[in-house]
């Protein structure tokens, strides 16, 4: 093969590895709603809690169908190599006893011993084809049963909300530490440009006398440091992004744009809701499916003292003769039955005793955990309230300090470009502002995350 022949395959095989690469990625444009309703289709966890609940009403159905009529056919066909055969005594005792009564015989003449004879009641081919019907008129934990499949299938459902509020949770935190660290960065070019510039006019009064080398280096030394600032921001923006993706479910490959801004109002707008109620949270959701089907189990063992009642039913047409039962001489015969079973529970050994022994005790255990979890549920609200509090008093506070070093730097930036001041007292200045910039991101950063805490204690996480 050729040198040319084997470049242009191998431009070939690039060239469709690229338009293979290009068609798998996609490409997303998403809202933070957008972003956790994405997570809901894609995330293992939320598929495997969905599964589960698509298992409890398969289970359900289960259930209903013990309650439904049991139908069942059987069938056989067999031929005896052997015939099996039973006895029957022959014995002329009765002839004898009647002869002796009529002076025929001796009363000494004694009856020959009595012979036994074998024979069949069976054909060599035999066949037989029956259908039974029961149908459940009362059985306790069946009709119990019955009664908790809503319940059950309402928990699966709880379950799985449960399961979206930690998807959306994380979703929410990672879309907004991304909004955050991209104004960061768009910051941190601003003050690289503001000090290029101010190196490139440093520069110019230190070739006309003006400026000390001291005051350039003073420059070059900030310059590098936001430089590097810039570079390890971007990589920590690129690495949650790849948090995101994951968090959402979505390849790595695939690109993200996020639609939505972040501003101190989208924060503070109804950041403080004090309408906290305890059947908002999905656990508590949850658990109060948990204490119904608790006080089904305690039911279902009381009322196992009472009685099972079934009725039956059965049809069966047997059939044998000396040939198979294709042949004309076949006999067949038919039987039919219906009744009715009863099981009466009599004595177990106290065993029904103790199981609803140990459903009321899993009943009060279940209570426990309800008062238990309400006093978390409290923890959470308070702390995640104060928290919240703490985190707008402290964002306003490095709001109004950014806006005063901007002011400073800008007043000293006009004291320079006029003459009146020194390039080292804009490099303080400029330092300051980058400095209360900095805080104020970490502020904006814990307010998001204060409010993401305190609208899940609250159980609404939109």
């Amino acid at each position: 093969m050729s040198k040319q022949t084997l470049k242009k395959l191998s431009f070939t095989f690039l060239l469709l590895l690229l338009i293979t690469n290009a068609f798998s990625q996609k490409r997303y444009e998403l809202s933070v709603k957008e972003a956790v309703e994405l997570a809901f289709k894609n995330v293992s966890e939320v598929k495997n809690a969905q599964i589960d609940y698509e298992i409890q009403a398969s289970q359900n159905q289960e259930i209903t169908g013990q309650a439904l009529p049991q139908i069942s056919g059987s069938g056989s066909i067999n031929r005896y190599l052997k015939l099996p055969q039973v006895l029957f005594p022959s014995s002329e005792e009765g002839i004898y006893k009647v002869l002796k009564e009529n002076g025929l015989v001796s009363p000494t003449t004694k009856a020959p011993p009595a012979t036994f004879t074998s024979f069949s009641f069976q054909q060599p081919w035999n066949t037989s084809i029956g259908a039974s019907l029961s149908q459940l008129l009362f059985q306790p934990d069946v009709f119990v049963g019955l009664k908790a499949r809503k319940t059950a299938l309402g928990l699966s459902q709880a379950n799985l909300e449960l399961v979206k509020e930690r998807v959306k949770d994380s979703a929410y935190r990672r879309y907004y530490a991304i909004l955050i660290a991209q104004r960061q960065s768009d910051f941190l070019k601003g003050g690289i440009e503001r000090l290029q510039k101010l190196y490139h006019d440093d520069s110019i009064m230190f070739v006309n006398g003006f400026a000390e080398r001291l005051d350039l280096d003073k420059v070059q030394v900030q310059l590098i440091n936001l430089q590097t600032s810039q570079s390890v921001l971007d990589n920590s923006i690129k690495l949650a992004y790849a948090a995101l993706k994951y968090s959402i479910g979505i390849g790595q490959n695939d690109t993200v744009f996020l639609k939505e801004g972040l501003t101190n109002e989208d924060i503070k707008q109804n950041a403080l809701d004090d309408n906290l109620k305890y059947e908002d949270r999905k656990e508590i959701q949850a658990i109060a499916y948990s204490r119904r089907l608790q006080e089904l189990d305690v039911k279902r063992y009381k009322l196992g003292y009472l009685p099972t009642v079934s009725a039956i039913g059965g049809y069966t047409i047997s059939g044998m003769g000396q040939q198979f039962i294709t042949n004309s001489n076949f006999i067949w015969f038919k039987s039919a039955l219906i009744g009715l079973n009863l099981n009466i529970p009599i004595f177990d050994g106290f065993q029904r005793k103790y199981k609803v022994q140990q459903a009321q005790l899993n009943l009060q255990k279940v209570d426990n955990g309800i008062e238990h979890l309400k006093q978390v549920i409290d923890l959470q609200y308070t702390a995640s309230k104060e928290s919240l509090k703490n985190a707008l008093l402290n964002l306003d506070a490095q709001q109004r300090n950014v806006q005063l070093a901007e002011s400073v730097y800008q007043t000293t930036k006009k004291k320079f470009e006029s003459g009146i001041g020194s390039s080292f007292e804009v490099l303080q200045a400029d330092n300051d502002w980058q400095t209360a910039q900095s805080n104020y991101f970490t502020g904006l950063y814990n307010a998001v995350i204060a409010k993401i805490s305190y609208q899940s204690a609250l159980g609404k996480l939109n």
